[in-house]
């Protein structure tokens, strides 16, 4: 993919980005998440306000409440509301019936479960801020769209910055790289590194989420460093440390989720499709795994003895595709991502995308290598 390098640090850069959104005149929506990006773009454009750089009165900041929140992160997300209304711009704090990813509903990562259900309020994990926004035109009903759906919806008209950056996965780069100009999303930290974004909150003081720490401490390395719902697949691990620590949050997650307690037995295992030192070991000692054989039984020869996710079987089709065109030269490595990640779900097909990429670049280094041997002869 193509790069092309400009001459300004990614701080400036960011700033000038963010002038020139607010310099269209447009309505300017900043998606905030407590999350250490949404922090760093957060403080930029409070401090541009602050400045008299922008207009304060063109912004909301949305905040999507997901109910599985961890407590430092909603102690961020109070913060940041006191200061945006402040100096004057509006910050909606949402509690809606939207669905959301849950990598523990019947074992699959599915979009099979509903935050703020009313229909079962007694099992919510604690009540909501009184000023919190439950119902929206938007969502007519329970479970009818997920956040991102509602957020491009409720942004239409406007531009929305959103603090994902290209280096956190190959899905996000491929995903900046080909947005479209007529879209309304913007990404004024999208070529920050992790060290940037640490560096930053680090020279400007900012107070950050605990759990940051929490989480470190239990073994995630800095660039897996990332906070999302208790139940998706990326802060899985997390839950294991909060167990042991907070019990009467736990109570709140067991309570509302009953197969959480399977995280405690397994998330370093397959079944959580993790790949830790401890299943390293345990895995040395069994025999080792045909997952090519596996791939294609799974695909090709008995898919109907294996329990797929409903949203992942639908793509069944295009991963016959990939695998019956390159599947020649595909890795072990590959061919076991591919099996584990069809059966641990992939609804939204962002590991499809990045098995792809990773097949592509496979098929062109084997293709150096043959028209490299082909010159040789």
């Amino acid at each position: 993919m193509k790069r092309i390098y400009g001459t300004q640090n990614v701080l400036d850069a960011a700033r000038q980005r963010i002038k020139n959104i607010f310099a269209n005149g447009l309505p300017v929506y900043l998606s905030f998440s407590s999350g250490k990006d949404s922090l760093c773009l957060s403080h930029l454009t409070y401090d541009l306000i602050l400045r008299g750089e922008i207009d304060a009165k063109q912004l909301t900041v949305i905040f999507i409440d997901e109910e599985g929140l961890y407590k430092s992160m909603l102690e961020a997300a109070y913060r940041w509301r006191e200061k945006f209304l402040r100096v004057g711009a509006k910050f909606e704090w949402y509690c809606l019936e939207v669905k959301q990813t849950s990598v523990i509903d019947s074992l699959s990562k599915t979009e099979s479960w509903i935050t703020w259900d009313k229909s079962k309020r007694e099992l919510w994990m604690r009540e909501p801020p009184p000023f919190a926004i439950m119902n929206h035109p938007l969502v007519p009903y329970a479970g009818c769209c997920n956040y991102q759906t509602f957020c491009k919806s409720r942004t239409k008209g406007g531009i929305q910055m959103i603090g994902i950056r290209a280096a956190e996965s190959v899905q996000r780069l491929k995903a900046i790289a080909v947005i479209k100009l007529e879209s309304n999303l913007q990404y004024p930290i999208y070529d920050w590194h992790d060290n940037d974004v640490w560096l930053y909150i680090k020279e400007n003081n900012l107070p950050f989420p605990e759990i940051y720490i929490r989480l470190y401490e239990a073994g995630v390395t800095k660039n897996h460093l990332r906070l999302c719902c208790f139940f998706g697949d990326s802060s899985i691990q997390g839950l294991r440390w909060i167990a042991q620590t907070d019990p009467e949050l736990w109570a709140k997650i067991e309570r509302r989720y009953p197969n959480a307690y399977l995280v405690l037995l397994y998330w370093d295992s397959e079944m959580f499709k993790r790949q830790t030192r401890r299943r390293s070991a345990m895995e040395a000692d069994s025999e080792p795994q045909d997952y090519k054989a596996k791939l294609y039984d799974l695909l090709f020869y008995n898919t109907d003895k294996y329990t797929i996710p409903p949203d992942t079987a639908k793509w069944l089709p295009e991963w016959r595709r990939l695998v019956a065109m390159h599947g020649v030269f595909m890795t072990p490595k590959l061919y076991k991502q591919c099996y584990e990640t069809i059966l641990f779900g992939d609804p939204d097909k962002r590991s499809f995308r990045g098995i792809y990429n990773e097949t592509y670049l496979e098929v062109a280094n084997q293709s150096r290598k043959e028209q490299a041997r082909r010159d040789q002869r």
